[in-house]
Order: structure tokens, then C-alpha cells, then sequence
């Protein structure tokens, strides 16, 4: 009987010397655990909105040139030497050259369809964007480039400068966000929920700057029509902020 069972004891043996080997020389054997995460994951969200005001210091006037000739080289002509004495004048109003350039400069011919089509004339289009500083000036520049030929005024910005922009963004920011955390935790007080850290912080904006429209072409301005006034009131700058908070 000892004989029978030191045949599977050796068997046994020799095994486990083979397994332990094995491990040696080529590491432990992978074995595959399935395992299964869960997350809860409980947010509070809630918004809060901040305004700051200015009143705008700067303005962006946009004028345009238009003239209508026989030939390209007039056209061309006529609008340059409007363009070159807005710039001259506006110079004397003390504008920077650089504040002033050109954004838009078009050629196009004009058709006459009556009995089919034939070339009749250029137009040429030319647009010019001043930054004027104080605003005050922007009355003058009007008033200036309409008197020395400018057709049309676009669309009046006034706007802040870029330090000034910032500070009004940081205030409505701090504004939104005291908002939000009061809002969220009277929420709380009263739905029952204790709020726990800020986990998410988004920002949205609205700060554009408020144009004044004046966009109708314009007859040659003499010195007894009445001066250009303009009204730029205030730039409001809107921030809305969402926190969200963990719960539990």
C-alpha cells in the first residue's frame, strides 16, 4: 500500500516543482477577473447672471465713396481725391493715419439693358473705417467727410478700450458668480440638499459693442445743413455663469 501511494505522491511532487519552474522562467500565469465599476454621480447646477456698464470713449465710423464715370480711370479718379481730402481733413482733426484705412475698394461696371446688354460706365466703391478718440470728434468727422464728398455712413460702434474691457468683465464675472453661490445654496436651503465642492465652472458672454445705424446715402453736405450729434449712451457687458456642485 506504501508502494501505491508514493507513485502519486512523486506525480504530485513533480508537479509542483514543474509549475514553480515554469513561474520562474516565464512569469505567473494571467488569469482573467471581470470586474465592474459604478459611478454616482450627483451634480447641483445653477446659474447666476453679472452686468457691468461704461460709457464708451472710443468711436468707429465707416464711410463710404461712391462714383459713377465713362471710364475706369475717372471713376477711380473722382473717389481717390474724395478719400485723399477726408484723409487730409481728418488729419487736421488731429486722427492718427493709422487709425484710418481702407476696408473695402471695388471697380464694377454698369449695364444698360435696353435692347440687350451693352457696357454703360464704372461704378467705384471705395470704404473707409476711422477710429476716432474722444468721441466727441466723431460728430466732426462726420461732418467733414460728408462736406468733402463721402456718400454714405455705415453703421456707428462706440466702444471701450481693451484695459477698460477687462475690468468690466472681471466685475460682471464676480457679480455672476456671487449670484450663482447665493442662489444655489437659498436652492439648497430649501430642496434640503447639502451642496459640497464646485466641480464644473462655465462662462458665457455677451459683450458686444452697441452700434448706432446710420446707413442711407447721403446728398454732399454744405455748411447750412445742422451738425452731426451723437448719442452713445453706455456699453453694458453681460456675463452668465453655471456652477455645479457635487451633492450628498
Amino acid at each position: 500500500m506504501f508502494r501505491e501511494l508514493k507513485i502519486p505522491f512523486f506525480i504530485i511532487l513533480f508537479l509542483f516543482l514543474g509549475f514553480f519552474v515554469f513561474t520562474k522562467l516565464f512569469g505567473p500565469i494571467p488569469f482573467s477577473v471581470n470586474s465592474i465599476t459604478t459611478t454616482k454621480t450627483n451634480l447641483f447646477t445653477v446659474q447666476g447672471t453679472g452686468e457691468a456698464t461704461a460709457v464708451p470713449d472710443t468711436a468707429l465710423l465707416s464711410l463710404g465713396v461712391n462714383k459713377e464715370a465713362p471710364t475706369v480711370e475717372t471713376a477711380q479718379k473722382q473717389v481717390n481725391e474724395i478719400i485723399n481730402k477726408i484723409t487730409g481733413d481728418l488729419k487736421k482733426l488731429n486722427v492718427p493715419e493709422k487709425h484710418i484705412k481702407t476696408t473695402n475698394y471695388s471697380v464694377n461696371p454698369n449695364y444698360d439693358f435696353t435692347g440687350g446688354q451693352k457696357a454703360n460706365g464704372y461704378a467705384v466703391n471705395a470704404t473707409i473705417e476711422i477710429r476716432i478718440k474722444p468721441i466727441e470728434k466723431a460728430n466732426q468727422a462726420i461732418d467733414i467727410a460728408t462736406r468733402d464728398g463721402a456718400t454714405q455712413v455705415g453703421g456707428i460702434q462706440f466702444i471701450i478700450d481693451d484695459e477698460t474691457q477687462k475690468k468690466l468683465e472681471n466685475e460682471a464675472r464676480q457679480d455672476a458668480v456671487k449670484e450663482a453661490k447665493t442662489k444655489a445654496q437659498s436652492l439648497a436651503n430649501a430642496a434640503g440638499i447639502r451642496l459640497g465642492r464646485i466641480v464644473d465652472v462655465q462662462e458665457n458672454g455677451n459683450d458686444f459693442p452697441q452700434p448706432y445705424l446710420r446707413t442711407a446715402a447721403l446728398e454732399k453736405a454744405d455748411d447750412s445743413m445742422p451738425p452731426t450729434e451723437l448719442t452713445p449712451g453706455e456699453n453694458k457687458i453681460t456675463l452668465t455663469v453655471t456652477l455645479s456642485y457635487e451633492t450628498y
